[in-house]
């Protein structure tokens, strides 16, 4: 009789787990499903695909006239719409300029990320950010090269129309925030 009780229960605890798998894996399997899916922030990002003309300005110092320079960045979703890269070339300071984003929106951090790269440098910057108004507002961490310290940086992006966007670039230095870049974008 007692092998009966210990067959029986060793049985209802197979069941049940193999229920409880069941069921954490179809949990398992939603988590993911949501996480992978594209959505409704991922087509905001969509809306840059195409090719843009930048007038860029930048700012060595606050109290230094600035210096205006022009460009282009492609932009198109990859990965089956999940992120958007964007290509930049310029000349700056008389030297070629290129770079390369990427822009993400993760689906369960409820965040944006954005990380840069170009020739003028050997790191990656990296930035989470969020809706802001008509745009996005980025922080992170830059480096100066020449200090060899970091400081806070702050990026906003505004969409004025389907055609016209701008990006501004703050940083953060001895507790005082100072505006160091602008690009105004135009849709070719």
């Amino acid at each position: 009789m007692k092998t009966i009780y210990l067959l029986t229960a060793a049985l209802c605890l197979l069941i049940n787990s193999a229920t409880f798998a069941q069921q954490d894996s179809a949990a398992m399997m939603k988590a993911w499903t949501d996480y992978m899916t594209p959505g409704p922030a991922h087509q905001k990002m969509a809306q840059m695909d195409g090719e843009w003309t930048a007038d860029m300005t930048f700012w060595e110092k606050p109290d230094a006239p600035p210096t205006k320079s022009m460009g282009t960045a492609a932009y198109k979703m990859i990965l089956g719409g999940r992120y958007c890269e964007g290509r930049y070339t310029a000349n700056m300071m008389g030297m070629d300029f290129e770079g390369i984003s990427t822009m993400a929106y993760d689906n369960a951090k409820k965040i944006y990320i954005t990380t840069w790269v170009d020739n003028m440098g050997t790191g990656i910057t990296m930035m989470e950010g969020k809706p802001n108004g008509d745009g996005l507002e980025f922080t992170g961490k830059g480096l100066d090269p020449a200090t060899g310290k970091e400081h806070n940086i702050r990026q906003v992006m505004k969409w004025q129309d389907k055609d016209h966007h701008t990006m501004e670039m703050y940083k953060t230095v001895d507790g005082k925030e100072t505006k160091d870049m602008e690009i105004k974008y135009t849709r070719k």
